[in-house]
């Protein structure tokens, strides 16, 4: 292997792409006995050989940037200019009911154990510091550098875990980010998952060893180390459920460092909810939805189509409904769409034929819609749940929904498809625009550069006006640049080009016309530095500024 990578840095020069790159490996495989010669190998080999300090300065200086982007897998991942790292909480009794949902004790509720993220949480026992170091080492071994991290924890909801819990496990999240710098060279050159030993505060919970007021402190401790180190957190994310949030929840989100919220909606129609077995009607998504946005939060929606009481028809409707309502107008959506699993009651209701699922092309055509029906300040951010085919009994089997709809030549004006991803800037051809819209009892402004045909995004802010919310009656609840993801002092492409400053100049004159007489961001850990830098102060886990 560390012949084959030399190889590889020595014909640098005849390398101009991935395709030239796959068929010099097909040949190494060839003359060493390969089966397979993986880019994550590669990386690992590379790494020592740094380490070992046996590659030219000169070749370094030319060569190193352009050779990791080369053997990047799934640049996707890091596009948007942060690197997502999924953890999975470990099975606690849910709330709900729900039809569709299986029920398994090995793993949380509405989870299988062949997805793949929870595959990696079994295997680690659903420890929080270990999810959290092996996916940063899955995404550098892949060539990503994943100084900006969005941490998603998912496994069901969220408010309904016990409150000790919770602390414990995203204090031991941050831990892990804060700790990787001093063993990610030790891990990044083996394949084993058990190098790392438990941290103290990953023992056992119900130890009663550590208290909630220690462990608070604890996590306070880790905040304040994250805002300075190399790798930052600089957005958590939490799913639950519409009836399980109050503004004690949400303040208790905020303490650990949430910015993003995911709420099971599902549908927006009492009598599709009821047969369900939701456990909560519409009105209780139109209030959890208003409280999530007075917080700052971005909020997410998770839709459902082909539910049991629903048809294609209905669920367009209800797709339009949430964007021409001011009740709605989430952030992000993701589709959900039904599928028949074992373990669920929409499983009995299916061998019993009382359920009859969608065809591939009449839930092709429902996505079509929708798609042609998102306004530009909403980011769809799936099409499909990682449900792995063999698992499904009926309904949807397509995994590749969003490349289905992209060969069709399907336009779609939602951000990411937008987005600039790894393009350059233009300054010939950039616009800033401010789109107004109603949500909530508010005035939401959307604010972004785009290229002037509107095609490409730049990057965008998220201010809200609520003069009749006494906490925050300006506060900005997205603030991102698109673009390849740059660790700050890297090479400039898009983020970093001062963009983020100009969307924010904007934002504080906007809301400075409104009346307010002070701007709050709902910040990430790991970017309060970013605010302080433009006279921004910490106050009740939020950045604040006076703007008059």
């Amino acid at each position: 292997m560390r012949q084959a990578t030399l190889d590889i840095i020595e014909n640098i020069k005849k390398i101009k792409k991935d395709g030239d790159l796959s068929i010099f490996k097909r040949l190494l495989s060839k003359k060493y006995g390969f089966p397979l010669l993986l880019n994550s190998d590669i990386l690992r080999e590379y790494f020592l050989l740094l380490k070992e300090d046996k590659i030219e300065k000169e070749w370094l200086k030319k060569y190193h940037n352009f050779f990791l982007s080369l053997l990047k897998k799934r640049s996707v991942r890091t596009l948007s200019g942060i690197a997502p790292v999924a953890v999975l909480t470990k099975p606690y009794p849910c709330p709900g009911e729900c039809a569709y949902c299986p029920k398994r004790t090995d793993v949380p509720v509405s989870y299988l154990p062949n997805e793949p993220a929870v595959m990696r949480a079994l295997r680690l026992d659903f420890n929080p510091y270990l999810q959290t170091i092996f996916r940063l080492r899955a995404l550098e071994n892949n060539g990503h550098e994943p100084n900006k991290i969005e941490l998603i924890v998912i496994g069901g909801t969220w408010s309904y875990l016990p409150e000790k819990y919770k602390y414990w496990y995203i204090l031991n999240c941050f831990k892990a980010v804060n700790d990787y710098q001093k063993i990610k060279e030790k891990i990044l050159i083996t394949k084993s998952e058990k190098i790392i030993k438990f941290n103290e505060f990953s023992k056992n919970i119900y130890s009663n060893k550590i208290s909630l007021v220690d462990l608070k402190k604890y996590l306070y401790k880790e905040q304040a180390k994250n805002e300075k180190s190399k790798y930052n957190i600089i957005g958590i994310t939490l799913e639950t459920r519409p009836d399980y949030i109050d503004d004690k929840e949400l303040w208790q989100m905020r303490e650990l460092g949430c910015t993003r919220v995911e709420i099971g909606v599902q549908a927006i129609d009492d009598d599709i909810l009821k047969l369900n077995k939701r456990g909560h009607d519409v009105a209780k998504i139109i209030e959890t939805t208003k409280k999530l946005k007075q917080f700052g939060f971005k909020v997410t929606y998770h839709f459902m189509p082909a539910l049991p009481g629903s048809n294609p028809k209905k669920d367009v409707e209800m797709y339009k409904e949430i964007y021409n309502s001011e009740d709605f107008q989430p952030d992000q959506i993701k589709f959900y769409p039904t599928t028949v699993v074992k373990d669920s009651l929409l499983y009995k209701w299916w061998r019993q034929g009382k359920y009859k699922p969608y065809s591939d092309k009449e839930l092709e055509k429902i996505i079509i819609d929708c798609k042609k029906n998102t306004p530009i300040y909403t980011r769809i951010i799936r099409l499909i749940r990682d449900i792995p085919g063999e698992s499904i009994e009926a309904g949807n089997k397509i995994t590749n929904l969003r490349q289905v709809m992209k060969d069709k030549g399907i336009k779609c004006n939602c951000i990411r498809c937008r987005e600039i991803k790894d393009g350059l800037i233009n300054k010939k051809n950039i616009n800033l625009n401010i789109l107004k819209y109603r949500a909530s009892a508010g005035d939401e402004y959307f604010i972004s550069f785009d290229s002037k045909d509107k095609k490409s995004l730049y990057g965008f802010c998220r201010l809200r006006i609520d003069k009749d919310n006494k906490i925050f009656p300006a506060i900005i609840r997205e603030l991102h640049v698109y673009g390849q993801l740059v660790p700050v002092g890297g090479s400039k492409k898009v983020q970093h080009s001062g963009l983020g400053k100009k969307l924010m100049i904007t934002a504080e004159k906007i809301a400075k016309n409104s009346g307010v007489k002070s701007m709050a961001v709902i910040s990430g850990v790991g970017v309060r530095s970013y605010y302080r830098k433009l006279g921004y102060k910490l106050k009740d886990t939020y950045m604040v500024k006076k703007i008059f």
